[in-house]
């Protein structure tokens, strides 16, 4: 019985190389827009496409990936990674490199984020293996980690939340509806997104982001390095 667990921790440990290595198996992200055509910019629903001279320029923090863009008669180039995450937060001190715990707040999300969030735990992604723990309390918590777009009866809590957490913090955001209030704000019933309401060090665009795109958003919190798109063969 203790030799089974043994060989089961060894496959859950093996079942991929991130963050060692870039994770290209198919079907871990459904890719991103990049750059593409000034036509392409016309056929976007949310206004994240900008057309610029002939080029297009992306705001992934608007994108819903309705994949418009990618079937079109111009179509956008689509890269197929992870690494979405951008921020101008630095990162926790040093000591918290190796472990950190997460605060998990649904500030209206529509289900899609926090789908893909309860994926964390699961061998593929296991993020305990990476020293990354979700908690109950904010007053354990080191990152509050935010999906929705900030509803009215939301806001107090989130803002509670938030100050009851002790320092250092970080605020992450995980979703277009947290990034910039995606399809539902800013309007009468939701801010515009979390930076709205809190100081945010880092966001996760998507509609909803793969898991990937979220541990390499908390790693990079952790202040651990990862390899790029770039480095991919």
């Amino acid at each position: 019985m203790r030799l089974w667990a043994l060989r089961g921790l060894r496959t859950q440990r093996d079942l991929t190389g991130f963050p060692r290595t870039l994770e290209l198996a198919p079907g871990m992200t459904p890719g991103r827009p990049v750059d593409g055509p000034a036509a392409a910019a016309g056929v976007c629903p949310t206004g994240a496409l900008r057309a610029e001279g002939a080029a297009t320029v992306v705001a992934l923090d608007h994108c819903v990936h309705c994949q418009r863009c990618r079937h079109g008669e111009q179509p956008m180039r689509w890269r197929e990674d992870i690494a979405w995450s951008h921020g101008a937060g630095a990162p926790l001190p040093r000591a918290f490199a190796h472990s950190i715990h997460v605060r998990v707040l649904d500030a209206g999300d529509c289900g899609a984020c926090l789908a893909e969030l309860q994926q964390l735990p699961a061998p593929q992604y296991s993020l305990h293996r990476l020293g990354i723990f979700i908690t109950a309390s904010p007053r354990e918590a080191d990152v509050l980690l935010v999906v929705g777009p900030v509803t009215r009866a939301m806001r107090q809590p989130l803002l509670d939340t938030y100050a009851a957490m002790p320092g250092p913090k970080r605020v992450v955001t995980v979703g277009a509806c947290a990034a910039s209030g995606g399809v539902f704000g800013p309007s009468f019933a939701c801010a515009g997104g979390v930076a709205d309401v809190l100081p945010v060090d880092r966001v996760v665009p998507g509609c909803p982001p793969p898991p990937l795109a979220v541990l390499e958003s908390l790693l990079a919190v952790m202040g651990r390095s990862l390899p790029r798109a770039e480095d991919a063969p």
